[in-house]
């Protein structure tokens, strides 16, 4: 019988957990470009482990995951937390006033469901897109210190036991048990909706979705106001500025409108488990420019929030074109 080599046996067994730890990563970190490079890390950490790996101890998935936590612990003493600006600052009462640049804030980025390809068949990876992937809860995670975020992650999120959580920080059960109360407190203090966390699996709401696009793309305000709930936020990483209530997140849009004009089209995308569209916006030229990527949270009353990303890097990880065509009915990413 031939033996198989080390390294490849291992990328063999270890290739299908690069979603879920990219997904785990990702919520540790807020960063789409930090967790990648952070599952590249936990992968080379466990290759040269992988000999003293014992099976009879953890399986390789548990295993993995246990590399991945501390790597993104020790990341996450050098680094700063990943807000939104709706948890940073008060929101604006006026949508005339000029935008406020942050750009030396490290933002929460959005996560692209493209990269999360995971097998629903499978009980273990479809952690992967539940709604702990979703945009209010990954900013959530942001509130807590370190190593209280990895208490909660592999508790609630990946069903670990304490016993497990204790093995994997080096710590007790008892210390596990009193770190993930004061997580949770701490989230129900940032009081994070269940529809901002739940699965947006009903047809209406994504028909919400689908009149508030049409809507946009026709400037007509009206509709847009009818389809937000009445106390709608927006914000807009990387500026500082956002608004709550359906008046000025009208007003703002107006605002948008008389600077850029009209004939805006919006292409779906879709990011952590959420529906999303890139918008773009006509140029003299006649050509479409890339104008955000819009994150939309829906509950039954409507389009709850909206959050426009306007940074390079967010465009690059969702691999969106700078132009489209005005003709052009689809997407297509590079």
């Amino acid at each position: 019988m031939t033996q198989v080599p080390v390294s490849e046996d291992f990328e063999r067994r270890a290739d299908p957990y690069r979603s879920e730890l990219l997904a785990h990563c990702y919520r540790m970190l807020g960063s789409v470009h930090e967790a990648e490079d952070l599952v590249q890390e936990t992968l080379l950490r466990a290759w040269r482990a992988y000999d003293r790996f014992d099976e009879r101890r953890a399986s390789l998935r548990t295993w993995l995951h246990r590399i991945a936590t501390n790597a993104c612990l020790t990341a996450l003493e050098k680094q700063a937390r990943r807000p939104l600006p709706s948890e940073i600052g008060a929101p604006g009462d006026d949508p005339e006033q000029p935008l406020v640049p942050g750009h030396e804030v490290p933002w929460l980025q959005p996560l692209p469901d493209a990269m999360l390809r995971t097998d629903p068949n499978d009980p273990a990876t479809v952690l992967v897109t539940r709604g702990s992937l979703r945009l209010a809860f990954v900013a959530a995670m942001q509130l807590l210190p370190p190593r209280q975020r990895a208490v909660l992650i592999l508790r609630d999120v990946l069903d670990w036991s304490a016993a497990e959580v204790a093995g994997a920080l080096e710590t007790t059960p008892a210390a596990v048990n009193s770190a993930l109360q004061r997580a949770r407190a701490r989230l129900a203090e940032a009081a994070v909706g269940e529809d901002e966390i739940s699965e947006p699996t009903d047809r209406r709401h994504r028909a919400l979705v689908d009149r508030y696009v049409a809507a946009l793309e026709n400037a007509d305000l009206a509709a847009l106001e009818r389809l937000l709930t009445e106390d709608a936020i927006l914000e807009m990483p990387p500026f500082l500025n956002w608004y709550v209530g359906k008046g000025d997140y009208i007003g703002f849009i107006a605002r948008c409108f008389r600077l850029r004009g009209t004939g805006w089209r919006m292409f779906p995308v879709g990011a952590n488990g959420q529906p999303a569209v890139a918008a773009y916006v006509p140029g003299d030229d006649g050509v479409l420019r890339l104008h955000t990527l819009q994150v939309f949270t829906v509950a039954d009353a409507g389009i709850a929030r909206t959050t426009v990303f306007q940074d390079p890097g967010v465009f690059a990880v969702f691999r969106l074109p700078p132009t489209v065509d005005a003709g052009s009915g689809l997407l297509s990413v590079r």
